[in-house]
């Protein structure tokens, strides 16, 4: 998480930095204070939606990609890791499951953290900061499959967190 806070938020601190000074952090804390019971209700009203979408852009990715679309989507909530999932019951080539894997990450990471270095508004950085950091278990997925051969297939693991690669036989 600290490597990807530094990468993230240097940009942010070379372009805003004077939305970073110690005078703009106390009038901060002071505004805060009048929402502060709120303010605690709605960072977790956002975390909870933007888990969920997280799942839901996985699905609408592969859905779009599978066979049988949206009814080889499933979701659910792994509760002994605590751990909401969407999996896609079919094998997909492995492309197509990078592309669903990776997606929530960019909506949900990348991008606001783009328009947070357009904008300076540091709620967005950190949202994006946030959900970059929710998608680090695809990532480290992405970085396994990224050696795999084109033409494999990939499907989600029914009951844990990862996935079955499953290689064509060379017949040589």
């Amino acid at each position: 998480m600290l490597p990807l806070a530094i990468l993230s938020l240097t940009p942010y601190y070379i372009l805003w930095k004077d939305h970073l000074t110690i005078e703009s952090l106390e009038n901060f804390v002071v505004n805060s204070r009048s929402w502060a019971g709120y303010g605690t209700i709605v960072v977790l009203l956002v975390i909870l939606a933007g888990i969920i979408a997280h799942e839901f852009i996985h699905g609408v990715t592969w859905a779009k990609y599978a066979k049988r679309g949206f009814k080889s989507i499933e979701f659910g909530m792994l509760w002994k890791e605590l751990t909401p999932y969407c999996h896609c019951t079919e094998k997909l080539p492995i492309r197509q499951y990078i592309i669903g894997t990776l997606m929530p990450g960019i909506v949900l990471g990348f991008i606001p953290a783009v328009i947070a270095y357009i904008t300076g508004n540091f709620w967005t950085m950190a949202f994006g900061l946030f959900f970059t950091a929710a998608a680090a278990s695809d990532f480290m997925i992405i970085n396994i499959l990224r050696k795999e051969k084109p033409d494999d297939l990939v499907q989600d693991h029914p009951t844990k967190i990862g996935c079955i690669i499953y290689r064509k036989q060379s017949t040589t």
